[in-house]
């Protein structure tokens, strides 16, 4: 492997910066994007379930206040004594925080999908570039002074796209994962906010207002 590299020149070194930024980002986003951490099936709104019993469940584990939704919800919670909106923009001021941690990093993979097969291509004109002119200023014409030129160039076009490869379905899918993540944070924060603040109204007095008053 050290011959290859060395064998692709100098380019070889921030393809191999590119590469291992690309494993790092994923592992570290595959940690950090797990379900349980974003969404916890203990918080998910139910149907009839009032936003005390959420809280109720949240405050049982640190884990699940530390959770993004957890995040959220307590936003909304510690503000109920407020106004509806005012409760509304604290909730979605911690909402686009929390987005912005998801994303993290998650762009950062596309650039690097984009730019490793960029450096391959580079690396693969230089290489040619240095074939021909082993052939021009030389005094031997050999054939044979292309080769560390040629090779040079198919090293790095093909470490280019090794890294890119991946890079890419990396980026896609995080990309992905986080708009899931997204919508289900904001269904999961209008519940939770309904259930916050909406009272029912009774049946007879709905009925009451629907009735045309007298002239």
């Amino acid at each position: 492997m050290w011959e290859l590299v060395k064998a692709g020149g100098w380019l070889m070194l921030p393809l191999v910066l590119c590469s291992i930024f690309t494993v790092a980002i994923t592992i570290e986003r595959f940690i950090r994007l797990k379900k349980s951490t974003v969404l916890p099936t203990a918080l998910l709104m139910k149907k009839n379930q009032s936003a005390d019993q959420v809280v109720k469940v949240m405050r049982q584990s640190q884990a699940l206040q530390d959770s993004t939704l957890g995040r959220i919800f307590l936003a909304g919670y510690e503000s109920k004594d407020q106004a509806q909106q005012y409760a509304s923009a604290q909730m979605e001021a911690v909402a686009s925080q929390e987005i912005g941690f998801l994303e993290k990093n998650v762009n950062f993979l596309g650039t690097l999908s984009a730019v490793a097969p960029l450096l391959g291509l580079l690396g693969t004109v230089l290489g040619i570039i240095e074939s021909f002119l082993m052939i021009d200023v030389g005094t031997n014409s050999d054939p044979v002074l292309m080769m560390p030129g040629i090779s040079k160039a198919l090293i790095t076009t093909a470490a280019g796209m090794l890294i890119a490869i991946p890079a890419l379905f990396a980026h896609r899918y995080f990309q992905r994962l986080v708009q899931e993540f997204t919508a289900e944070l904001e269904q999961q924060s209008t519940l939770f906010h309904a259930a916050l603040f909406y009272k029912a109204t009774p049946v007879a007095e709905r009925q009451d207002q629907d009735m045309p008053k007298a002239s």
